[in-house]
């Protein structure tokens, strides 16, 4: 009986092959008539024998012959068309479920990937995918045609020989009862053990991604260790799985044979006493070598339909994650064009998945109007990254709501949501590829001039020019081989360049020296007139430039007013001024 998530496997793997029904009805026919050929040489073999040789006759053995020839002409022209069609299916349809899957992961919620392991993630994209490419292009093609081969050959012997069948037929229970109680087994383990492949990928993946934090804490010997501790993990489980499908293999060759052996000795006995011609012996022991070696390749490929099984039901479980963050069913709402800015928040408690005991935000309550410069500062653990995560809908509030334009943002499409956003995070993400395909991100249509024009306002373009192909220059990954501030400038940029109504800047400006900072700051004023914008910063000087600063502690909202409001009225906005902004004289 199958198992809820087998079932869901097969489900996966037939709607995936689906659209490709006729390549694989030509691919079955083909298989069809390749093992059909195939059966029919143990009579091409019978007539070799009996006609030809036992004859002696030129005439009957060149008849024979070229039968037999005919039939390995029409065996490999089938043989063709079934490894062409069936290896087409495997690699068309590993295709199309990496990109449904990628497709599927990349429209998950953010809170997903706190509970799941993106590196591992990777592996089923990767290591699950092959291993159904590969069981789908050749071990189920094996299969069907060896299933076959078996009972078109058990048809035949009994055709043949009755009595030297039932010796076959005797010993195909004491084949099969193996098959099924290693089956067991070995599907379990293979599942275990494409888990514990992930996990090797996981560690390497997080290592290298990591790999200057590795090396600057001269981590690499504890990292060896912890690394050979999975791999022998993944070795052991696999060993497990390699042993029962070894003894698998063992136990049906030794049977399979045995009962050869045995038939053998029975049919030369009729031989010699002339109850069978030499030519029906030959066809038999045909027949059984075929139905023999069936038997034994199924046992084998059963144990790659096994881990095939288990890669398709954790590709599955992919695919039936569901992201939390959605368009609404019903009430969808439609923003304008081109939005004012205005935003507020109405008693917004929110507490993280990995965290659902204490509240990020607690109660905050909270009005931008449409192109107010809003400063947001308070102590690390505050709440200020989260409120943007909320923002930009990453996360739902577990109470109270947010609106833009008066608009619920739950009753908004997340896409129409965050096109009205510009974000430039504290730790800015580039991706591989050129300096242009950076900037151009978020405005893929954007014209070289509008992507120079960016980097000029953003003072990124002098040092873009000065890279070897300039903003044609390959980046590596996450920008490596750029300082902090020239990531940070081609973020912002980037954000310029999408020219929303609204800009996120988180600690924008963190990262850049000196000299940079004041260029940007005196950026910042063209870049934030007609724009909402929402600054998170503990640098006076953007401080100092906001309409408003709202002070957040332990997610709650404490103080709102201007600078000098604020250092007059608020002593923890103070104390951060004194501390932080060094303004121990305002």
């Amino acid at each position: 009986m199958l198992s809820s998530r087998q079932r869901r496997a097969i489900r996966l793997v037939i709607h995936f092959v689906a659209p490709y029904r006729w390549h694989a009805v030509g691919a079955l026919l083909a298989l069809i008539v390749t093992a059909g050929i195939t059966l029919s040489m143990g009579q091409g073999i019978r007539l070799l024998v009996d006609k030809g040789f036992m004859t002696q006759s030129p005439h009957m053995l060149n008849q024979s012959i070229g039968l037999f020839l005919l039939l390995v002409l029409g065996l490999a022209v089938g043989t063709f068309v079934r490894f062409y069609l069936v290896s087409w299916i495997g690699e068309r349809v590993v295709a199309d479920i990496r990109r449904q899957v990628f497709n599927h992961l990349i429209g998950l919620h953010p809170g997903f990937y706190e509970n799941n392991r993106s590196s591992e993630i990777q592996s089923r994209l990767t290591t699950d995918t092959t291993l159904l490419q590969s069981v789908i292009g050749s071990s189920l093609s094996l299969f069907l045609r060896n299933s076959l081969m078996v009972i078109g050959g058990v048809v035949l012997l009994f055709i043949t020989n009755p009595k030297l069948t039932s010796i076959v037929v005797v010993a195909l229970p004491l084949v099969l009862s193996p098959i099924l109680i290693f089956g067991r087994r070995v599907r379990s383990l293979s599942r275990q053990s494409q888990d514990r492949i992930a996990d090797v990928g996981s560690y390497v993946a997080e290592a290298l991604t990591q790999i200057k934090t590795v090396q600057a804490y001269n981590h690499q010997q504890q990292d060896q260790q912890r690394f050979a501790q999975t791999v022998e993990g993944a070795f052991a489980t696999a060993r497990k799985r390699i042993l029962q499908r070894a003894w698998l293999i063992t136990l049906v060759i030794s049977l399979v044979l045995g009962a050869v052996g045995v038939m053998l000795w029975v049919g030369g006995m009729d031989v010699i006493a002339g109850r069978i011609t030499g030519g029906e012996l030959a066809a038999f022991v045909f027949y059984s070598l075929v139905v023999g070696s069936a038997v034994g390749t199924l046992s084998e490929v059963i144990g790659e339909l096994q881990q095939a099984a288990g890669a398709a039901e954790r590709i599955s479980e992919l695919l039936q994650s569901k992201s939390q963050i959605v368009a609404p069913d019903s009430g969808l709402q439609v923003l304008p064009e081109r939005v004012e800015g205005n935003v507020r928040l109405e008693d917004v408690y929110f507490s993280y998945p990995s965290r659902p005991e204490s509240f990020a935000i607690a109660g905050l309550s909270l009005t931008i109007n449409a192109g107010e410069t809003l400063a947001l500062v308070g102590p690390s653990g505050a709440g200020k990254s989260t409120l943007f995560d909320l923002l930009l809908r990453f996360y739902d509030p577990q109470q109270g709501q947010i609106l833009l334009e008066g608009r619920p943002v739950q009753q908004l499409d997340p896409h129409d949501l965050r096109r009205c956003f510009a974000l430039v995070s504290q730790t800015p993400a580039l991706f591989f590829g050129t300096v242009e395909d950076n900037i151009r991100y978020g405005n893929p249509q954007a014209t070289d001039a509008q992507v120079e024009a960016a980097a000029r306002i953003a003072h990124a373009h002098d040092f873009i020019l000065q890279m070897p192909q300039g903003y044609k220059t390959h980046l590596g990954d996450g920008g490596q081989g750029l300082s902090g501030g020239q990531r940070q400038r081609l973020a912002i940029a980037r954000a310029l360049l999408v020219d929303a109504p609204i800009l996120l800047l988180d600690e924008a400006t963190s990262a850049l020296d000196a000299q940079s900072e004041h260029l940007i700051q005196e950026a910042l004023p063209s870049l934030m007139k007609g724009r909402t914008t929402l600054v998170i910063a503990h640098r006076l000087a953007t401080v100092q430039n906001a309409d408003r600063i709202a002070v957040m502690d332990q997610g709650k909202l404490v103080a709102v007013g201007t600078h000098a409001q604020l250092i007059a009225s608020n002593p923890l906005y103070a104390r951060l001024a004194a501390l932080q902004f060094n303004t121990a004289d305002s």
